[in-house]
C-alpha cells in the first residue's frame, strides 16, 4: 500500500494514524516534493476509477489561476487536466491510498481510510 501525502494536511495526518492504528503496511510517498508523474497520474486515476477533474482541488490559489473551472471535462480535455496536476501537484485530491488489490481510494474520510484496509 501507498498513501500520497502532505505533512501539512491533517486529513493526511489522520489517515496515517489510522493506518498505523490497525498495523498496515504502507510507503508514504510526499507527492509536493516527489511530484507524480502524468504516467503515474493517469495510473491512480484508472485505479480510483475517476476522472482528473474528480480529484482536482479547484479551490486552490493555482487553479483559480489557471481558470480550472472553465476547462471541459471530457475525454479530449483529459490530458490537458493530467498535465496541470503534474505542474502543480498542490491541486490533487488527497490523501490517496493505492491498495495492493490495484485499486485506490481518496482517503479523506475515516471510512475511506478503512475501505482501503479491507482491500490490503
Amino acid at each position: 500500500m501507498e498513501i500520497w501525502i502532505n505533512p501539512a494536511c491533517s486529513k493526511c495526518r489522520s489517515a496515517i494514524d489510522l493506518l498505523d492504528e490497525e498495523g498496515a503496511a504502507y510507503t508514504v510517498r510526499r507527492y509536493l516534493e516527489d511530484v507524480p508523474t502524468p504516467d503515474e497520474i493517469r495510473e491512480v486515476l484508472d485505479r480510483l476509477g475517476l476522472e482528473p477533474w474528480d480529484i482536482t482541488r479547484t479551490e486552490e490559489a493555482a487553479a483559480k489561476e489557471l481558470g480550472l473551472k472553465e476547462w471541459a471535462r471530457d475525454a479530449g480535455s483529459r490530458d490537458r487536466w493530467i498535465g496541470a496536476l503534474a505542474e502543480h501537484p498542490k491541486l490533487i485530491q488527497r490523501p490517496i491510498i493505492t491498495a495492493d488489490d490495484g485499486t485506490a481510494v481518496v482517503g479523506r474520510t475515516e471510512e475511506a481510510v478503512r475501505d482501503a484496509l479491507d482491500r490490503g
